[in-house]
C-alpha cells in the first residue's frame, strides 16, 4: 500500500481505501496503492474486494499535475485490466463523482454501485483528450455505442439515476454508503455472481450510416476539434475489433490528443482559469463583505441580464430605472429570458418562478438605500454615470459596494464622484449577461482590498470566471478589441470582403467572424463609443469609415436587420448585401485605397497579432496581472476557440520570434501608427523567452 491507499480485511471483505485529497486524484501513489492491494487480496481470504474512496469524493480524475512528466508504472490502462483480470470480485462504490480515469477504474470493476446524487462521465474531450485506461472500449460494450457517444463527446457528466437508466451503474444506494455498499459486496459474494468482465460484453451493433451522422454532427459543433473526432475513432474500433486490439488503437489515438497543440491549449486554459481567481498581493484570509440585497441601475438589456445573475443565486435585486415605462420593458425582458430558459429545459417553471419573485422594479434611488452592492448598467456615457454615482453616494450605506458596469469608461473618474472611492469598483458583464461566463473586475486606484476580494468571491457565487483589470480605456478585453476590430475593417477597405474576413476567422477558429460580431452588438455601440472621445484616440479614421457609414444609413446590424449584412426578420439568418459592397468600393476610392486580394493567412495574422501586440502593452503596463488572464477573457467573453488556448498562449506556440517578424513587416508595410511592435514583445524575443516562462519567472 502506500500513503494514499489503505486496505483492510472488513467482515470478509477486502477493502481498498483510496484517500487523496482533495479530489482523489489517481496521481502515482494511487494507482500504485490499488495495485498493491488488489495483489494482496488475491492472496488472502477476502471473498470480494470493494474500492471505495474517503472525502467528498470517489476519484474524480487523473492527476493532471503529472501530465507532460515522464510516465510511471503503474500505469492506468494496465490496473484497470488487473481490476477486470480480478479472480475474486471488484465492486466499487461512487459518490460525489467519478470522473474520467475515475469512472475507467469503476468501468473496470464487476459491479458499481453509487449513492443518490453521485455524478460520472467523461471530461476528457474538454482538455483536448480521451479516455485512455479503456473507456472507450468498455462503455460502448456497457451501455451501446450511441450513449457512449453522447457521454465522451459532450463530456458532461449524469447523475446516478441517469447513469443507472443507461446501465453505467448497478445499484443505487442509500444511506450511509461504506454500511450499504459492505452489505451489497457481501450479498453479491454470498450469491456467488459471475465475474462481470465488460471488456468480455458483447457491443450491439449500430445502424448503418450512424457514426459517419455523428462524425458531421461532431464537424459542426465542435468545428476544428480533434479529439471528438479521435473518440469516434475508438468507439468504431470497439464495434469492429477484438477487445485487446480496440485498446491500442484507443492508446494510440490517447497519445496523439496528449501530444497535440490543442490539448497543450486547453489544458492551459484549464490552469489559466483557475489561476486568474488568485489577486496578486492579495491575502486568502481577506475578511469578506456580506452582500444579500442588490441594486441594478437600469433595466435595459444588459441590466435586466445582470439582476437575473443575482437574483438566481438567491439574492434579492432591486432594479431601478428612470419611469414606470422603461422599467415595464426591462421586466418584460426579464419574463421573457425566464420563459425561454423553462422552454429550454433550462430550469423548471416552479425554479423560473422563484427566481423572478427574487427582482422588484423601482424607479426611487432611495429604495437602494439598504442594497449591499449596487451595479450602474445606465448609458455609456462618463458624465451620467457620475451623476448616477454622486445620487448612490447619497442615499447608499455606508459599507455598500458601489460598482460600475462600465465598457470603457475610467472607474477612477466615477469613483470621484462620490466620497468613498474605496467602495467603488467595475464590474464589467458580457452580453447576454445572464450566459456569459466572463466577468471582468475592475480595480480602481482606491478600490479597498476586501471590496475587490467580496468581488471576485462573488463572482464564483453568480458562476461568473471573474478576471482583475487595470483601469485603462476598453480595460482588458475591448481595449483589445480595438485594434482586432481597426484591422477587420481595413482587410475590408483594402480588397477582402465582410464575408471573406469572416469566413476566414470562422474558419480558424472563432466562433463568429467579427464583421457578425458587430452587427450582432449593434454597430451604433461602437460608433457612439467612438464619438465619446477626443478626436485624436479614434485611432485610424480608415479603419471605420464603413462602420460608420453604414450607422448613417440606419443600418445597425440585427437589431434593424441590416448592417454589413441583410439579415432575415424571422430566423436572423445572414445573407451578403451588394449595397454593402458597392458602398465599400465607394469609401476606399474616397480613400485612395486600390484594392486587391489579400489571403487567409494574412487576415489571420493582421486580426491576431493586433490582438497580441496590444496584450504585450497591457501585460507591460501592469493592466493584467498575466499573459493567461488575457487568455480566459478572450475564450471567455469574444468566442475565442479554447482549443487554441486565447491569443497569448497561441503567440507562444506560433513562436514569439514570428510574431514580431509579422509584426515588423506589417509596420513597414501599413505604418507604426498601427503596428509598433510592443516593448515587451521585442525584449522577450531579444532574450529567447516565451511569455509562459516570462510569467513563471515573475514577470521581470
Amino acid at each position: 500500500m502506500t500513503s494514499s491507499v489503505r486496505y483492510e480485511l472488513v467482515d470478509g471483505i477486502g477493502v481498498i481505501t483510496v484517500d487523496n485529497p482533495p479530489v482523489n486524484a489517481l496521481s502515482h501513489a494511487v494507482r500504485q496503492g490499488i495495485h498493491d492491494a488488489l495483489a494482496a487480496a488475491q492472496q488472502d481470504t477476502s471473498i470480494a474486494v470493494l474500492i471505495v474512496c474517503e472525502g467528498r469524493t470517489f476519484i474524480a480524475g487523473a492527476d493532471i499535475t503529472e501530465f507532460g512528466k515522464p510516465p510511471k508504472e503503474p500505469h492506468l490502462p494496465d490496473l484497470c485490466n488487473s481490476i477486470e483480470a480480478s479472480s475474486k470480485l471488484v465492486v466499487a462504490a461512487v459518490h460525489g463523482t467519478a470522473l474520467g480515469g475515475g469512472l475507467e477504474v469503476a468501468l473496470a470493476c464487476h459491479y458499481r454501485c453509487a449513492v443518490q446524487g453521485a455524478r460520472v462521465g467523461f471530461p476528457e474531450v474538454k482538455l483536448g483528450l480521451l479516455p485512455g485506461a479503456g473507456g472507450t472500449q468498455r462503455l460502448p460494450r456497457l451501455i451501446g455505442a450511441g450513449a457512449a457517444l453522447d457521454l465522451m463527446t459532450s463530456g458532461n457528466p449524469v447523475d446516478a439515476a441517469q447513469a443507472a437508466n443507461l446501465g453505467l451503474i448497478d445499484h443505487i444506494v442509500n444511506g450511509d454508503l461504506g454500511d450499504a455498499a459492505l452489505a451489497w459486496c457481501g450479498e453479491l459474494a454470498a450469491k456467488d455472481v459471475q465475474r462481470r468482465r465488460t471488456s468480455e460484453l458483447a457491443v450491439e451493433s449500430v445502424p448503418d450510416g450512424m457514426l459517419d451522422a455523428y462524425r458531421a454532427t461532431l464537424a459542426r459543433r465542435a468545428r476544428g476539434q480533434i479529439a471528438p473526432q479521435k473518440i469516434v475513432d475508438c468507439v468504431e474500433a470497439s464495434l469492429t475489433l477484438p477487445f485487446t486490439e480496440g485498446l491500442r488503437i484507443e492508446r494510440e489515438n490517447f497519445i496523439e490528443c496528449l501530444q497535440s497543440p490543442q490539448s497543450a491549449a486547453l489544458r492551459h486554459m484549464f490552469f489559466a482559469e483557475r489561476e486568474a481567481a488568485r489577486v496578486q498581493g492579495l491575502s486568502k484570509d481577506m475578511p469578506l463583505r456580506d452582500v444579500n440585497r442588490v441594486g441594478v441601475i437600469g433595466a435595459g438589456t444588459m441590466g435586466s441580464g445582470i439582476a437575473m445573475n443575482f437574483a438566481n443565486a438567491g439574492m434579492q435585486v432591486a432594479l431601478l430605472e428612470v419611469s414606470d415605462e422603461a422599467l415595464g420593458k426591462g421586466l418584460g425582458i426579464i419574463d421573457r429570458n425566464y420563459q425561454g430558459g423553462v422552454k429550454r429545459g433550462k430550469m423548471s417553471e416552479e425554479q423560473a418562478l422563484e427566481y423572478r419573485g427574487r427582482i422588484t422594479g423601482t424607479t426611487d434611488y432611495e429604495s437602494l438605500s439598504d442594497a449591499d452592492l449596487v451595479i450602474e448598467a445606465v448609458f455609456e456615457n462618463l458624465e451620467l454615470k457620475q451623476e448616477v454615482f454622486g445620487k448612490l453616494d447619497a442615499v447608499c450605506r455606508q459599507g455598500a459596494i458601489l460598482a460600475t458596469n462600465t465598457s470603457y469608461q475610467n472607474v477612477d473618474r466615477i469613483a470621484a464622484a462620490t466620497k468613498r472611492p474605496q467602495d467603488v469598483i467595475g464590474l464589467h458583464f458580457f452580453s447576454p449577461a445572464h450566459i456569459m461566463k466572463l466577468l471582468e473586475v475592475v480595480r480602481a486606484e482606491k478600490t479597498a482590498d476586501d471590496v475587490l476580494a467580496t468581488c471576485m468571491a462573488l463572482a464564483k457565487k453568480i458562476r461568473k470566471t471573474p478576471v482583475v483589470s487595470g483601469v485603462c480605456y476598453g480595460f482588458i478585453g475591448n481595449r483589445m478589441l480595438g485594434h482586432y476590430a481597426r484591422e477587420a475593417q481595413l482587410c475590408v477597405i483594402e480588397g477582402a470582403t465582410p464575408e471573406q474576413v469572416d469566413a476566414v476567422m470562422e474558419e480558424w477558429g472563432m466562433a463568429m467572424g467579427p464583421l457578425a460580431v458587430f452587427d450582432l452588438a449593434g454597430l451604433d455601440v461602437g460608433f457612439k463609443a467612438r464619438q465619446g472621445l477626443p478626436e485624436a484616440e479614434r485611432g485610424d479614421p480608415r479603419a471605420f469609415r464603413v462602420a460608420d457609414a453604414l450607422v448613417e444609413m440606419n443600418r445597425l446590424g440585427q437589431k434593424t436587420g441590416a448592417g454589413f449584412y441583410r439579415y432575415d426578420p424571422d430566423t436572423r439568418k445572414r445573407s451578403s448585401d451588394p449595397v454593402v459592397l458597392t458602398l465599400i468600393e465607394r469609401e476606399a476610392a474616397e480613400l485612395g485605397v486600390t484594392r486587391g486580394d489579400i489571403d487567409a493567412d494574412e487576415i489571420v495574422d493582421r486580426l491576431l497579432f493586433a490582438l497580441v501586440n496590444e496584450g504585450m502593452n497591457i501585460l507591460d503596463e501592469g493592466i493584467a496581472q498575466r499573459p493567461g488572464d488575457i487568455d480566459v477573457v478572450y475564450v471567455y467573453g469574444y468566442g475565442f476557440p479554447a482549443w487554441r488556448g486565447g491569443p497569448m498562449h497561441y503567440a507562444d506556440s506560433v513562436g514569439l520570434a514570428h510574431v514580431l517578424e509579422r509584426v515588423r513587416e506589417f509596420e513597414q508595410r501599413f505604418g507604426s501608427e498601427n503596428w509598433t511592435p510592443a516593448p515587451l514583445l521585442e525584449k522577450l524575443v531579444s532574450n529567447g523567452n516565451t511569455l509562459a516562462e516570462w510569467a513563471n519567472s515573475g514577470s521581470e
